[in-house]
């Protein structure tokens, strides 16, 4: 790791959950590069999806689970 990140790490490992994830999303908005045709197709998938839930197609898994999920990896 650069040797400049490190004071910034430790700050960061204080942070809860939800505030880390803030920061990330902070991060991600600054070097953010929209890419229309990209955004389109997530926007179709997303609606499909939904579509598809609302009709009792697609079972709904709650945050906590899915988190449990990618925790034990």
């Amino acid at each position: 790791m650069i040797t400049t990140l490190s004071p910034l790490v430790d700050k960061i490992d204080v942070l809860s959950d939800y505030d880390k994830a803030l920061l990330v999303d902070i991060i991600l908005k600054k070097i953010y590069v929209a890419y229309p045709e990209i955004d389109t197709i997530w926007a179709h998938e997303a609606k499909k999806r939904w579509n598809a839930y609302k009709k009792g197609e697609m079972e709904y898994v709650s945050y906590e689970k899915a988190m449990e999920k990618h925790r034990s990896k």
